[in-house]
């Protein structure tokens, strides 16, 4: 079983969604205190939309608030599978929908095209990220860092420059966009938020000894230092 330290366990998705808005907010708010501004990078998926909805609602400077996205798949925001299109239905509403929004998918001829353009918009952004939230799937990836990945070692190497690459696997579907290793870990604050027994089993395989191409969430558990911390619900 997962002891470490860093693992919020909680009863169920509402209360995890409640606590990890709480968390993500009060860094929020602290980094527009001193910063006149803040940054936050989020995650697709199914598993966000409760996190979504509750942080929306959360009293902040939105104006002050820039969102972005820790990966995209290389599709337009109408699309169903578009993480932007989540972003803007689920947490863009509310109180946030006063926030900046800034996606990473942007009309290219292909995805390399595509990265290059993400990452110039990225790094007007500053560096480092207020906070970012992390999700991981089944296999042991996060962001878009798939195992056998054509771009992994690139979008996972601690001296990268880019800002963005694009990833091609055999579980990801359509070709995607990432921000890169370096720029999830500088944040001030890294969130992994997993649901259900399953995504359980993952973490503790990947807390585990192993390499880190074969789960590459490992990569961003074994980065040092890091404020990481582990929001879990059943």
């Amino acid at each position: 079983m997962v002891t470490d330290q860093r693992l919020n366990r909680f009863d169920n998705g509402e209360t995890l969604a409640e606590a990890l808005s709480t968390a993500v907010a009060d860094r929020l708010a602290a980094g527009c205190a001193a910063n006149g501004k803040a940054v936050l990078a989020v995650s697709g998926g199914t598993t966000p939309a409760r996190f979504f909805n509750a942080l929306s609602a959360k009293n902040l400077p939105w104006e002050k608030i820039m969102i972005t996205l820790v990966d995209e798949r290389f599709v337009p925001p109408t699309s169903e599978r578009s993480n932007e299109r989540l972003v803007r239905e689920a947490l863009l509403q509310n109180a946030a929908a006063g926030a900046n929004f800034v996606g990473l998918y942007h009309e290219a001829g292909d995805a390399n095209e595509g990265a290059e353009i993400a990452a110039k918009e990225i790094a007007k952004l500053g560096q480092p990220f207020d906070v970012v939230v992390l999700g991981m799937g089944g296999d042991g990836h996060t962001a878009s860092f798939f195992p056998g990945g054509d771009n992994l070692k690139e979008a996972i190497f601690k001296e990268q420059k880019a800002l963005v690459l694009p990833m091609s696997a055999e579980n990801a579907g359509e070709p995607r966009l990432t921000l890169t290793l370096p720029v999830i870990v500088r944040a001030g604050f890294v969130a992994l938020h997993i649901e259900g027994a399953g995504k359980m089993t993952t973490l503790e395989s990947a807390l585990g000894d192993g390499r880190i191409e074969d789960m590459p969430i490992r990569a961003v558990l074994r980065y040092e230092p890091i404020d990481l911390e582990i929001f879990w619900a059943p």
